[in-house]
């Protein structure tokens, strides 16, 4: 998976991507490239059109976060009234109960 990332990385900065320069690309992570896969992958790519197969590539969206709205906040707001009424009820329950028991 990293050669793969090497070589993206190369492509996004528009360099070739030759077995000289993914090496480099893993040899700046601290890791030692595998020769093997490095062959094969700058093979492999020679023969891809790599923008063509990003736009082809369909992508996960990410859904940017929102701030509450006014209207959320309202809903908050009426939500814990309603739990306070609910509250109010159990807490006079109890009493009724405690003063059946004594």
């Amino acid at each position: 998976m990293e050669y793969v990332y090497a070589a993206l990385l190369l492509h996004k900065l528009n360099k070739d991507i030759t077995e000289d320069t993914v090496k480099n690309v893993i040899k700046a992570t601290g890791a030692n490239p595998d020769e093997v896969k490095v062959k094969a992958l700058v093979a492999a790519l020679s023969e891809v059109n790599i923008e063509e197969s990003l736009k082809s590539t369909p992508m996960a969206m990410a859904v940017p976060a929102t701030a509450p709205t006014a209207s959320d906040n309202t809903q908050a707001k009426d939500e814990k009234k309603e739990e306070k009424k609910d509250e109010k009820k159990e807490e006079e329950a109890l009493e009724g109960l405690s003063s059946l028991f004594g």
